[in-house]
Order: structure tokens, then sequence, then C-alpha cells
């Protein structure tokens, strides 16, 4: 089974995403359904996808929900709770029951406290993710790695998945210090980390040897079974294309067997968000 671990679906008219800025994401400020992404899966041979909340609204949730629902390419969906509200732990377990609801994730990048995620409100919230058997989608960028590592510390019980290989510097070329709390991460944790988002976080006009110094950082400190590709659809629109990236992907991965891309590709985010 092959697998995209990260797509989003919008509806403009819905009114939550603040962030659509016609002015800044152009490109992106339309409606996309299951039906613009189904061709693109088709011809990059995908099974099954992980849609993922792109609005801080509980509302947009149950919106992702019912679409799965009526989806069947859509194997399990990553929605959104305030965390730091005293009626989180009753709001993930109400949404809990639906079995399609795999996890959960707050924006956390773009919160100006890098440690949002380890203050004492947050906490009831995050036990309710263990309690409940859902997973944590850790949205983040360099700035917020120290505060993961620490959480990955304090619930080592909990599912972690680091989005976009935590948005590293790849248009300026930088690699320090987040290659080395990757590695730490990998190294003390469980985690896992999603091959995603990186065509976004690179340079216009980026190419395979443009990702490859990162890309090989995530390769050699989690493996392919704790790597799984992503497409981060539609955003990724913004700076490239479905077909391209995934070629990307392919190429930068194929030093691995066949068992390791399999995984790469389908068998860690399969295991990880329990996709059938």
């Amino acid at each position: 089974m092959r697998v995209d671990a990260h797509q989003h679906f919008w509806r403009i008219d819905r009114g939550d995403y603040g962030w659509l800025d016609p002015a800044q994401v152009p490109n992106l400020c339309r409606d996309f359904l299951p039906g613009d992404l189904a061709p693109l899966l088709a011809q990059a041979r995908i099974d099954r996808t992980v849609l993922v909340q792109a609005a801080e609204t509980v509302a947009e949730t149950e919106f992702l929900l019912l679409l799965a629902e009526a989806t069947p390419f859509v194997g399990a969906v990553v929605g959104w709770v305030d965390f730091a509200s005293s009626q989180a732990p009753h709001e993930i377990a109400r949404l809990a029951q639906n079995p399609r609801l795999a996890g959960l994730r707050p924006m956390l990048q773009d919160l100006p406290d890098p440690d949002w995620i380890l203050r004492d409100e947050v906490q009831p919230a995050l036990r309710a993710l263990v309690a409940n058997g859902l997973r944590f989608d850790a949205l983040i960028k360099p700035p917020q790695l120290p505060a993961i590592r620490r959480l990955l510390d304090r619930y080592p019980d909990l599912p972690v998945v680091i989005d976009h290989g935590a948005k590293p510097g790849i248009a300026a070329g930088v690699t320090a210090p987040w290659a080395e709390h990757m590695r730490a991460i990998a190294r003390d944790s469980r985690a896992v980390c999603k091959l995603s988002g990186l065509a976004t976080e690179a340079a216009p006009g980026w190419t395979v040897e443009t990702l490859r110094p990162h890309v090989e950082v995530l390769i050699e400190a989690f493996g392919p079974s704790r790597l799984m590709f992503g497409s981060d659809w539609p955003v990724l629109t913004e700076n490239g294309d479905y077909l391209d990236w995934l070629a990307a992907a392919e190429a930068l991965t194929v030093g691995l067997n066949d068992a390791e891309r399999a995984d790469a590709f389908g068998g860690t985010a399969a295991r990880f968000y329990g996709l059938r």
C-alpha cells in the first residue's frame, strides 16, 4: 500500500482559513477537494492518504471527518482541538469516538512562544491524547525543536510524528542546529518523521540536489522504517508539483532496498496511523 501521509482539503466559503491571504498565497485561495486530488493519486499510484487539518477550529475537523467518510482514499484524519482550553480533554474524547480520527495537531509553528506545548494548561490535552489512543502531529520549525525533545521525554507513550522534517532552512542552505536536534530526537525517542513539505522550504527552482543534504540527514537519523512520504498538497503547489515532488522523493531514496522503500512510501504511515 502506497500512502501520502500528509495532504489537505479546504473549502474557502467555510471561513476557517484566515491564513489564506490572496496577497501571500494567491494560488491556494480556492477550493481544494477530493475531486482535485484523485487524478494525481491515480498517476502517482497512491492508495491511501492522511488528511490533515489546516484551520484552528473543531468545525473544520468535523468537516474533514465528513469528507473522509465520503472519500475512499482517505485513510485517516488528523484534526485540531484547542489544547489550552479546559474543555480540551472532553473534546478530544468526543472526537476520538470517530474511528477516522487518528490524531490531532496544534499549529505550533505559528505561536510566538516556542515552549508553548510545555505550558501547564496544555498538559491535560496531551494526557487525553494518550488516554484516547491518538497520535500527535508536531507542526514545528527549528526554534520549537528543543521543546519537542522535552515533550518526547515527558510523554514516552505518546506517538509523535514530526511534520515536514521540522521545516529546515533549505532555502538558506542551513543545516545546524536543526540536524543535531533531529538526530537527537531519532536517537532518544520513538518519534517518526514526515518526508514532506521540504519543497516549500526551498527557493524557487529547487532540484533534487537542493534537497539532498537535508533529506540525507533524515534518512540517516530515522531510517526508512521511521520516515513517511507526504505531499503537503495543495500547499506544495506554491513551490512545486505533486508528481515532481514524488519523483524527487523517489530519487532521494534510490539507495534504499525494496523493503525500505515500501516503508518510506507506505508502511511507516500505515503502521503509525493504523491504516488498513
